[in-house]
């Protein structure tokens, strides 16, 4: 949430869908339910996990990015067993944010152990 201020909303979930870590901005107005919601993540593992049966020919997916009318939506692989959703207003510079994103993560797996 703190890589830009038009992040709405990130949840990190494990393949299952479980929800392991959420947060949504103050202020920000939920356009989906609580169920629609859940429903998207569950929709978001579906697909992660058809696109991973081509990686063998093209490689493993680094990020999908969905852009809708009152959303932009950036679904990302943590490691092979857990994603990240993140949803940001329309005029966010998803480029930007999927640059800190892949260097959070970058920098979270070469962390000494037990550092944040």
């Amino acid at each position: 949430m703190r890589i830009d201020p038009k992040i709405r909303f990130a949840t990190i979930f494990d393949m299952d869908g479980k929800v392991l870590y959420s947060a949504h901005r103050d202020g920000v107005t939920n356009l989906l339910s609580q169920e629609e919601n859940k429903k998207s993540l569950e929709l978001a593992v579906s697909a992660w996990k058809a696109r991973t049966q081509f990686a063998g020919k093209i490689g493993k997916g680094q990020y999908v990015l969905a852009a809708y009318e009152k959303i932009k939506r950036i679904t990302m692989p943590l490691d092979d067993e857990h994603l990240l959703y993140i949803t940001m207003e329309t005029s966010a510079n998803h480029d930007k944010i999927i640059e800190k994103a892949l260097k959070l993560k970058e920098d979270a797996l070469h962390a000494p152990e037990g550092m944040p």
